[in-house]
């Protein structure tokens, strides 16, 4: 199908991803956020990505080299090595961090500072994560999830945010999870961390307001790996994840502690959506004027949440007559009733 320039049509993130015949069809934000486009053109901007070499930083990284833009590519101390971060494209540096470490994340900052002068855009995709009943996971497991989820975040703030404040403007986009919105059985800890950076940006949004910084909330919901090269360059196959094995209450296949793991096995590299179309919408989101407070990705994502929004609501309108005054002419018209029905049940 012929679009005309400067059209856009919406494109699903799930399914396949962008097809080779896909430049006159592009996924693009809302146009209440100014996305990138023929009315906004992009400008070369600088990003720090931590997590490069997850499932969604790899592609975020290729997604913003792609367009001109400077990265510096952010790989993990532990699990990547300095010399597998370098030569992966003229625009980006390759450097490594242990995110839980604030002198890491100081160091990261300090050469980007060096090599590009100017940091615009910082995308934190780095996430630890345990599968396993909440009882079975012990206090390292606990205490490492929250180091790398929340106070990882939180270095990356704290240190940054003095500059950005000089810079007279920067953004963040941090990404969060659908289980960060929700619980997950089999996730507990996991989602603990992920509703606290939730909570942090939230708060931090009305601190910052003044000070033209922006941040966003990313929240994908069962991403795939489908990058053209993955076979030949592959990822864990449960992401950064470790699934911890039952305890014996826990252990029953049926045992809803167990549902994160049915999943992630079922699933395997079936997830529906497409982390190279979420890249693209991430990188508009670095360059469009009006950032959201949450950028939902993927059709799980938005349903998922969505279900459990209703039922807070619900429980809500339940519970309210508890809390407020009721209506005296409410009052006279649910006495009435009980006094028809008792009269019925008298007759009867």
């Amino acid at each position: 199908m012929e679009v005309p320039d400067g059209v856009y049509l919406e494109i699903p993130v799930d399914g396949e991803g962008l097809s080779p015949d896909s430049s006159k069809r592009k996924l693009q934000l809302p146009i209440g956020v100014d996305p990138p486009g023929p009315g906004n053109p992009p400008k070369q901007l600088v990003w720090i990505i931590f997590g490069s070499t997850g499932h969604m930083g790899r592609s975020l990284a290729r997604a913003c080299l792609a367009r001109d833009d400077l990265v510096v590519a952010v790989g993990r101390t532990f699990e990547n090595t300095l010399q597998s971060m370098q030569n992966w494209h003229e625009n980006c540096l390759g450097t490594l961090c242990d995110i839980r470490s604030q002198e890491s994340v100081g160091n990261v900052i300090d050469q980007t500072f060096k090599h590009f002068g100017r940091i615009d855009v910082i995308a934190n995709c780095s996430g630890y994560g345990v599968i396993g009943a909440c009882e079975d996971q012990d206090e390292h497991e606990l205490r490492n999830q929250f180091e790398t989820n929340f106070m990882g975040t939180l270095h990356i703030i704290q240190l940054t945010l003095p500059y950005f404040r000089e810079q007279g403007g920067g953004r963040y986009i941090i990404f969060s999870s659908t289980s960060g919105a929700l619980g997950v059985p089999g996730l507990g800890p996991y989602c603990a961390t992920k509703y606290a950076v939730e909570g942090l940006i939230e708060a931090m949004l009305y601190e910052i307001d003044n000070f033209n910084i922006k941040a966003t909330l990313v929240e994908p919901g069962l991403v795939r790996r489908d990058e053209p090269d993955w076979n030949s360059n592959p990822l864990p196959s449960w992401g950064h994840f470790l699934i911890k094995p039952a305890s014996e209450p826990y252990s029953q296949a049926t045992s809803p502690a167990l549902h994160a793991k049915r999943m992630v096995t079922w699933l395997g590299d079936k997830q529906p959506t497409s982390a190279v179309k979420c890249a693209e919408l991430v990188w508009q989101l670095g360059h469009c004027s009006y950032p959201p407070l949450r950028l939902l990705l993927g059709s799980y994502a938005i349903e998922s949440i969505r279900d459990r929004l209703r039922s807070i609501i619900e429980e809500l309108e339940d519970w309210k007559h508890l809390h407020f005054p009721v209506a005296p002419d409410v009052i006279m018209e649910v006495e009435k009733e009980e006094d028809e029905d008792t009269a019925r049940v008298k007759a009867g």
